[in-house]
């Protein structure tokens, strides 16, 4: 066994075929299938299925370990060259949308600035899709909306925000400086659905005043409910980061008092460890949270949080 062998698996789990592998390793698919064959040779059992495509059950139990070692391998070699005060080496981090807008330029430019030998690979996406990633290992860390439910991670708040009532200018609820789920319960709005973490916190809002809330249409992407209500195709209800300060239009942000505030964190694996580039991203980012976060209107950092 060899971390070739084990380098080829984790394509085929990734990328879903022999012929994609091979085009992600820039390699052909003759190499590919050569891997493999001594790998399920060498373990006595078929881990990837030729006729349905994908990994067996025995496939899908080794490549879980074969990223582990893969990681501890980059990470070995990422702590070697990051001997001294120098960092140098890969991290993948996932980052939700709203969050990502307006730390991400700080974030990257200060990081690259401090450590300039740290390459940084982003992934964008929501709460529930990047926790199974970082589980996976596929991520390092990544900073999403809390709690989460999972097992064996280290989770750190980083702030706090307000929901606010999204329209645009031309809405009749524009005129609202503030508004109550009560006064809310009979408006048809732009939700997250059913099960997202947002929405689970909003539900939970509403039921406690004895409401529940109707949707118009319900969107799995926080940034696409801004851009709908902005365009006026109804109200929405969204972190406040999801307008960032920067920005001006006809549109209004309204306050909803009973809704709580999300919670933003960063969450990593307790094993195996960080590596060295990991660390010092989230030593950056602790630092551009407490010095740029409360210029976010809405967003709150330590102990107010």
């Amino acid at each position: 066994m060899d971390l070739r062998q084990l380098t080829t698996l984790v394509a085929i789990a990734d990328h879903g075929s022999f012929s994609a592998a091979a085009r992600a390793l820039y390699t052909v698919q003759s190499n590919v299938s050569g891997h493999i064959a001594r790998l399920e040779k060498e373990l006595g059992v078929v881990l990837v299925d030729r006729q349905r495509g994908g990994l067996t059950e025995d496939g899908l139990l080794v490549v879980e370990r074969a990223r582990r070692v893969l990681f501890e391998v980059d990470d070995i070699t990422a702590d070697m060259a990051s001997r001294g005060d120098e960092v140098r080496g890969d991290t993948r981090f996932g980052v939700i949308g709203t969050t990502a807008r307006w730390l991400l330029p700080q974030l990257l430019t200060q990081l690259g600035n401090q450590h300039p030998g740290v390459h940084v690979i982003v992934h964008e996406g929501n709460t529930s899709g990047l926790l199974p990633r970082l589980v996976a290992q596929q991520l390092d860390a990544t900073i999403v909306q809390l709690p989460v439910d999972e097992l064996d991670v280290m989770v750190e708040p980083l702030f706090a925000e307000d929901l606010v009532l999204l329209v645009h200018s031309q809405h009749h609820l524009a005129k609202h400086d503030s508004i109550g789920l009560v006064e809310l319960a009979d408006e048809r709005l732009m939700l997250p659905p059913r099960g997202a973490a947002l929405r689970r916190a909003i539900d939970r809002a509403a039921g406690s005043v004895g409401v529940e809330l109707l949707p118009q249409v319900e969107i799995d992407g926080v940034r696409l409910l801004t851009s709908l209500a902005f365009d006026g195709y109804g109200a929405a209800i969204v972190p406040a980061t999801a307008v960032p300060r920067w920005l001006t239009g006809d549109f209004k942000c309204i306050a909803v008092p009973e809704l709580p505030r999300r919670v933003v964190g960063w969450v990593q694996r307790r094993r195996p460890s960080p590596g060295s580039p990991t660390r010092a991203l989230l030593s950056v980012l602790r630092e551009v949270v407490a010095t740029q976060g409360g210029e976010q209107a809405g967003v709150y950092v330590g102990v107010e949080l």
